[in-house]
């Protein structure tokens, strides 16, 4: 089973029972353990989870195996937003975490996600001799049960020190001045009590909607998408909210809904809280986005004259930038961002209080501050799909990949960008990017265009280009 074990972009998931089983948990912590023991001393990793089931006993199966690998573990008794842990593995600085979490991931998934002495997600360096212990653990046949753990473990309560930091970060007054209500869905999810306990001690209205443990998060994925947000929807029109936000299974990802009801998709909030950072705090060192996150922040950027670093997908390139503090924002489309002086990791607590602040701040709903940035340097329409595809229509795409085409929809390409996947970028400054999954069978083509009206062209030749 050891092959099953491969440490993605966020970690290793998989299905509870199938692939996500002791005896892998076992073989993952004891390659977790392994690489630790090669960093410096002394050797003490956090062991964290979020409410998903079974949880509490990987957490304490995992504590057995670091202590019998001779590394100390620290357990995080109650369900941690991940932005959370990496705030507390560098302020107790730890070798690191190991956070059981499957994220927005649906409920029948676990998963093992191992953040680095600075708080950020593992690098491939890092993730392969991971894998290459695990495959030495299991060629030996030591996936057994550790030995019994009878000492008394050491706890860490990660709440307080977080909160204490997101209060540093966020302008909490100007929220509660300005007598605006937040309604905060945290998806069943590790995110409750902390967006709504740091409000709530400000002054600030908040009322909640699934605000519970629920290992099957409402029967779906913990995802705080358009579709999935009917229920905060309902409430802030019941207290007259003036947004609502949401965090996913972990915390590390935003949903943001406005005043009048609509979502703002994660593209835009990014570049609204860039644009906002820029004016409140005066931060001009970089921004960074991946390479399928929309254009209007190379706009800003270049508005702003602010270097801009476009990244692989994968926010464990955007956490090296934060370290080195390069970027004052970083932002990927698919809702994971954080800022200047936090950590390398995605937070979506930062994400809705720092969108809280700026609807307070400026006096103005999402919607009228999206329309003054278009206003400002453009309007831009960003659009994501999944094409599933077959064996042979994925061997034939990996082929086209590799080429340089002239033209899309016959429009003439006047860029080819090879961050990651193949992004054509278009003479109007329309684009899109492809993306093959790691994982599925599945080819993701983000698209983006300058006017609405064409964005059906677009999406339609985008899709022929796939699909034939």
């Amino acid at each position: 089973m050891a092959t099953a074990i491969k440490f993605g972009t966020s970690g290793w998931r998989a299905i509870v029972a199938e692939e996500f089983t002791l005896a892998n948990i076992r073989l993952a912590v004891g390659g977790i353990a392994d690489y630790v023991k090669t960093l410096p001393g002394p050797h003490r990793v956090l062991v964290g989870r979020d409410p998903r089931f079974l949880g509490e006993s990987f957490v304490a199966e995992a504590a057995k195996v670091l202590a019998a690998a001779g590394v100390t573990p620290i357990v995080i008794p109650e369900a941690a937003p991940t932005p959370a842990i990496a705030y507390a593995v560098r302020t107790l600085k730890t070798s690191g975490s190991i956070n059981f979490t499957a994220s927005h991931n649906p409920p029948e998934y676990n998963g093992i996600k191992y953040s680095t002495p600075d708080g950020a997600p593992a690098l491939p360096e890092a993730t392969r001799q991971i894998e290459a212990a695990v495959e030495r653990i299991a060629r030996g046949g030591g996936n057994g049960v550790p030995s019994p753990f009878t000492e008394k473990l050491e706890t860490v309560d990660v709440k307080p020190a977080f909160l204490k930091r997101l209060a540093e970060l966020v302008d909490l007054k100007a929220i509660a001045k300005s007598g605006i209500k937040v309604v905060y869905d945290p998806f069943w999810g590790a995110g409750r009590g902390y967006a709504s306990d740091l409000l709530r001690e400000a002054g600030v209205p908040v009322e909640c909607v699934h605000d519970y443990r629920d290992v099957l998060f409402g029967g779906h994925a913990p995802e705080p998408d358009d579709h999935l947000l009917g229920d905060a929807k309902k409430k802030m029109k019941e207290i007259g909210a003036s947004l609502a936000i949401a965090t996913d299974g972990d915390a590390d990802r935003f949903g943001i809904v406005d005043a009048d009801g609509q979502f703002i998709q994660p593209n835009y909030v990014i570049a609204l809280l860039f644009d906002y950072l820029v004016e409140t705090r005066g931060w001009k060192n970089g921004v960074a986005k991946s390479v399928a996150t929309t254009n209007l922040i190379n706009a800003l950027a270049e508005h702003h004259q602010v270097p801009l670093y476009e990244t692989p997908v994968g926010f464990k390139y955007i956490g090296e930038l934060i370290i080195a503090d390069k970027i004052a924002i970083g932002g990927e489309e698919s809702a994971g961002l954080t800022i200047r002086g936090h950590v390398p990791e995605k937070d979506g607590v930062l994400a809705g209080l720092l969108a809280a602040e700026m609807v307070a701040t400026r006096g103005a709903s999402l919607g009228a501050q999206l329309k003054a940035l278009f206003a400002k340097v453009g309007s831009y329409y960003p659009v994501r799909e999944n094409f599933h595809l077959t064996a042979e229509q994925k061997a034939g795409f990996t082929e086209k990949l590799k080429a340089d085409p002239g033209e899309l929809g016959g429009r003439k390409v006047a860029k080819v960008v090879r961050t990651d996947g193949l992004k054509l970028i278009l003479d109007d400054g329309s684009w899109v990017c492809y993306r093959l999954s790691g994982t599925e069978p599945v080819v993701r083509a983000y698209t983006e265009t300058r006017n609405e009206n064409e964005m059906q062209a677009l999406r339609s030749a985008a899709e022929k280009f796939v699909l034939g």
